[in-house]
């Protein structure tokens, strides 16, 4: 069966995340220098000039800072304000919208699976659940399956831990249900994407924080 498309997902792939995880601390600085001067060749150039993310070597300020921006340049004005100034869970969700808009392979994840899962009540996620996801977009997808067996298994790692970070996910990999404040679900909304849906949340629940 043909694999379907949606907005987030892309005829190939981008596999780049690598880099590291959700990048909460990084993310919440470049949020605040962008909201302030509504550049983002003027964050890249702020950051990389005063090393405002404390790496330790310039080559890896410039690929965690490239990293960082090329997610928050996806979100919305309103959500980009939430990642400022919101409350952390808040922040945390507006982070893993930003992981989802920006990766067409996470975002298929997330409601392909976590949340399928989420709505059948079933919240073990699984090394398996992955294999089986990843090997089926692997037969749609031939830039998956040239990747290096270490690439594969740092791809897996690094997802993990964003789900983690995010707290999509338990430290013990079990789903955890999203609660949104009625700011986070109208910031969604008003997205226009159905973005809303890479989150462990029900339908019936959504509408009524929108309300």
């Amino acid at each position: 069966m043909e694999e379907k498309l949606n907005k987030y997902s892309a005829l190939k792939y981008r596999m780049s995340f690598t880099v590291g995880g959700l990048f909460y601390q990084e993310a919440i600085i470049a949020a605040d220098l962008y909201i302030t001067s509504k550049n983002w060749a003027k964050v890249r150039e702020e950051i990389l000039k005063t090393n405002l993310l404390q790496v330790r070597t310039s080559s890896a300020l410039e690929r965690i800072c490239r990293e960082v921006v090329s997610r928050l340049k996806l979100l919305s004005p309103e959500q980009l304000t939430i990642l400022q100034n919101g409350l952390r869970q808040e922040q945390l969700q507006i982070l893993w919208i930003a992981v989802c808009k920006r990766y067409g392979f996470i975002y298929d994840f997330a409601v392909e699976v976590i949340r399928e899962k989420f709505l059948f009540m079933d919240y073990s996620l699984v090394e398996e659940d992955y294999t089986i996801f990843f090997d089926s977009k692997a037969e749609w997808h031939e830039e998956l399956e040239r990747l290096k067996d270490s690439t594969k298994k740092k791809l897996k790692q690094v997802l993990f831990r964003i789900l983690r970070e995010a707290e999509i996910t338990s430290s013990m990999n079990k789903i955890l249900p999203s609660i949104l404040t009625k700011r986070v679900a109208r910031a969604l909304v008003a997205d226009k994407s159905g973005i809303y849906i890479v989150l462990p949340v029900s339908d019936t629940d959504f509408k009524e924080w929108i309300k």
